[in-house]
């Protein structure tokens, strides 16, 4: 091929990307925004329980969130076959419309079926973090690819806020409009299938060539992508790496942050559920923020050891250090920017996979990150709530917690055995983003 001939092809290339950037960013954001919505969709049952208990004369939200994340988490590896087979445009609208569907069903009233709707969505649900990955990493520019993960997560936290606050004025009859709280699963329901359209028509269109996706589907095309990805000794080092440093938000703060200070700290109750709350608030700037470094710099490893090592100190002094009010307020906002670190191995294990097992490698990652959540969460829960109703002193606290910390130091180990997967270590080493080998093409 001649150097014209080439030079031009890459020019017509390059003019087609920039006139389809608009819309595969909206589809990655609309993606992000069915996360957000899930998100809105999970965090909504605690908020109305006293209603949910008073309809139903019983109240199953315990055994409703835990079959919930069960499904949810061995979604994910079926989510992230179904995304490299069939692609993003016939599997996420098809997802959302799936929970807005179980969101009518939670709306009839029934006890049996609200709790099989909510935990039926969680099949649906698990597509809107893995598809937005998807998306970012197959349609967008590779080097924004960690600030587009870190968005998607920002985007998605925002949506516990949604599902907490203007849910509960929305159904409050002392400060709201008192909504019966069916309503709210309506307007859910709107929501999705809202999201779904916007989704038919933006997403990109896979080409049908593809000889897999002709295929009948199988047990074992559902399996092989995974035998790629778990493979990769790298896609196991990302998911304990993502598990261990989103360990101390999702099992330490969000859970136990408030009665540690309220019964290790003697903080009131009121100021300790303050503070647990400007953890997520962090979380919402450091993910996208760390994204960004990465990306800018150009490096996974400095930017997501030095995070990890930040969130070691200020747990450490959460811990340990009896802080004044103000510190306690700027504690919490650096474990929440801190932790944002998190989600710089679900951009490397993209990275390290090939490009045809990037929702395989997405859905791994997941299953990975809630397994090693999914396993602490019990543990801790035995040791900091006593079966005989004993009240942990600040010791009880401060042991019982501490192995969050330990954990994030070997995260920090585990990441020097981390391939470098940033933009300056691939075109050092002569590598694309999958580890290939690039040849230059010379013309003639």
């Amino acid at each position: 091929m001649s150097s014209e001939l080439s030079n031009g092809l890459r020019a017509d290339h390059d003019s087609h990307a920039v006139a389809l950037s608009w819309i595969s960013v909206s589809a990655w954001f609309l993606c992000a925004m069915f996360y957000c919505y899930q998100y809105a969709v999970r965090s909504a049952p605690p908020v109305m329980r006293a209603h949910l208990t008073a309809t139903w004369g019983a109240d199953p939200l315990g055994r409703m969130i835990s079959l919930y994340y069960v499904l949810y988490s061995f979604m994910a590896l079926v989510a992230g076959t179904l995304l490299d087979r069939y692609g993003a445009r016939r599997t996420i609208p098809y997802a959302t419309l799936f929970v807005a569907a179980c969101c009518l069903l939670i709306s009839s009233g029934s006890e049996a079926l609200g709790v099989f709707g909510f935990v039926a969505q969680a099949a649906g649900a698990i597509f809107g973090f893995i598809g937005a990955v998807y998306v970012a990493a197959k349609y967008l520019p590779p080097q924004n690819l960690s600030l587009f993960v870190g968005s998607a997560q920002m985007i998605g936290m925002a949506g516990a806020a949604l599902g907490t606050k203007p849910v509960h004025a929305l159904i409050d009859p002392t400060s709201g409009p008192a909504w019966p709280w069916q309503h709210v699963w309506l307007l859910f329901a709107v929501i999705g299938a809202a999201l779904a359209v916007g989704m038919w028509f933006l997403l990109p269109r896979d080409s049908a060539t593809n000889s897999e996706r002709a295929s009948r589907f199988s047990l074992n095309a559902l399996v092989r992508p995974y035998k790629v990805v778990f493979d990769n000794p790298q896609t196991y080092l990302c998911g304990l790496i993502g598990g261990l440093l989103f360990a101390p938000t999702t099992v330490g703060v969000l859970v136990w942050a408030t009665e540690f200070l309220h019964q290790g700290r003697s903080v009131s109750l009121t100021e300790a559920a303050t503070d647990a709350s400007l953890v997520p608030i962090g979380w919402i700037v450091g993910c996208p923020l760390l994204g960004y470094v990465s990306d800018r710099i150009g490096r996974r490893k400095p930017v997501l050891i030095a995070g990890a090592a930040m969130l070691l100190l200020v747990l450490a002094a959460a811990l340990y250090v009896n802080s004044s009010f103000a510190a306690r307020y700027v504690i919490a906002l650096v474990i929440g920017i801190s932790s944002g670190a998190a989600m710089i191995p679900f951009t490397v294990v993209k990275e390290v996979n090939p490009d045809e097992v990037k929702g395989s490698a997405a859905g791994a990652m997941n299953f990975l990150c809630f397994m090693v959540t999914g396993l602490l969460a019990p543990v801790f829960e035995r040791t900091l709530r006593p079966t005989d109703g004993h009240v942990l002193a600040l010791g009880g606290f401060q042991s019982a917690l501490s192995p969050l910390i330990y954990g994030v130091g070997v995260a920090i180990v585990l990441s020097f055995f981390l391939r470098e997967t940033g933009r300056h270590a691939r075109h050092e080493h002569n590598v694309s983003p999958t580890g290939d080998l690039v040849l230059e093409e010379s013309g003639s």
